[in-house]
């Protein structure tokens, strides 16, 4: 575990195994416990790098609203204290967001996979993903709305399991509005085409949240885009479907080593 500190704002994140750095940036609200699933994938033949975003879990939460490139000055902090020069970056929802502003503006990435996230914030409603970290009912209310009907009827031990993680790691009310603000003030859908990293977008074909049309039209836009879209699956898609996400995941870094 590492902290780094960015104009004041004390920012947590770990790494694990060697090779190339991959990057997770988180989305809103939600601890750094997101990536368990991913961290896990990569460690081996990747060097993982997981932080939680300002306002989540060990790091701090400075007054809002955040902008999209305050997180992006806070992954370039870390990513330079982890002495690393640039990463794959994996981004989900404002996470995913915070990837393309940082290889639009930076030349820190190398490549984008971005998770149930859009090119533009406005007209989104995200309230349905918000719960109180001290109320057990709404964390899993809220992530039931994350999550296809199928897989929270199947999986009550894992809402239970993410609850508990959730009450430890997630953002409070004010940081979670301070990081909505980030999302609804975001909008690159004219400047996709100065984005020209390789980029696998991963959308839940169900996510009831972020629509799946951005996702399509996020692919769509960017110069190097793909689509990876998963039938039966929210928004967490990357819990939701782990072992397609990471299969996809793998694949995709494995064909930019072999290009």
């Amino acid at each position: 575990m590492a902290r780094v500190s960015n104009d004041g704002v004390d920012l947590y994140y770990d790494t694990a195994g060697r090779g190339e750095t991959v990057a997770f940036v988180g989305d809103v609200g939600y601890g750094a416990w997101q990536w368990g699933w991913q961290h896990a994938a990569v460690a081996g033949p990747y060097r993982s790098l997981v932080t939680d975003l300002r306002g989540c879990g060990r790091s701090n939460a400075p007054s809002g609203p955040y902008a999209v490139a305050d997180f992006v000055d806070d992954l370039t902090a870390v990513l330079s204290d982890a002495g690393v020069r640039s990463a794959h970056v994996v981004g989900a929802g404002l996470g995913g967001m915070v990837a393309l502003e940082a290889a639009r503006t930076t030349s820190r990435v190398d490549s984008l996979v971005l998770v149930g996230t859009a090119a533009r914030g406005e007209g989104l409603d995200l309230e349905p993903l918000w719960g109180a970290p001290d109320d057990r009912g709404a964390l899993e209310g809220s992530l039931r709305a994350g999550f296809s009907g199928s897989f929270s009827e199947a999986r009550p031990d894992a809402l239970a399991q993410m609850v508990d993680w959730r009450s430890a790691e997630d953002a409070a009310r004010s940081a979670w509005e301070a990081q909505i603000a980030a999302v609804t003030d975001f909008d690159v859908s004219d400047r996709l085409y100065a984005i020209t990293d390789p980029a696998l977008v991963v959308h839940g074909a169900d996510d009831a949240v972020w629509p799946f049309e951005r996702g399509d039209a996020l692919a769509e836009g960017l110069p190097r885009g793909e689509l990876s879209s998963i039938e039966d699956a929210g928004h967490l898609v990357h819990i939701e479907a782990s072992k397609r996400v990471n299969d996809d995941l793998l694949g995709f870094l494995a064909a930019l080593e072999d290009a």
